[in-house]
């Protein structure tokens, strides 16, 4: 139950991520909306981290938390906001993910 609320947790991390991209490319009360989602998806994955690490060791959820933040967030950047899709960053990416599943796999 604890690795489904880190990945639900990793995944809030992506939508802040997301929300202060779109907080960069609007003006007005739009933009402070977005920050506001920004504040909510922060509060959310914070929270979720913190009950996931009552049970599983904190290196590992950390680790895997930001991992799901940072492959996720990338996504977003290639496909939402038009970021190249270079290999390196493609090859990075996959051994991120690698990492991610390889500290699952060995976690107790």
């Amino acid at each position: 139950m604890n690795w489904a609320l880190l990945i639900i947790a990793g995944l809030f991390e992506v939508a802040f991520a997301f929300c202060l991209g779109k907080a960069k490319e609007t003006s007005g009360n739009e933009m402070y909306l977005w920050y506001v989602g920004f504040l909510v998806a922060l509060g959310i994955s914070m929270i979720l981290l913190v009950k996931a690490t009552q049970t599983l060791p904190i290196g590992t959820a950390y680790a895997v938390w930001t991992g799901i933040g940072a492959v996720g967030t990338v996504l977003v950047g290639i496909f939402v906001f038009k970021e190249p899709a270079t290999f390196l960053r493609i090859l990075f990416i996959t051994t991120l993910i690698g990492s991610i599943i390889g500290l699952k796999v060995v976690s107790h």
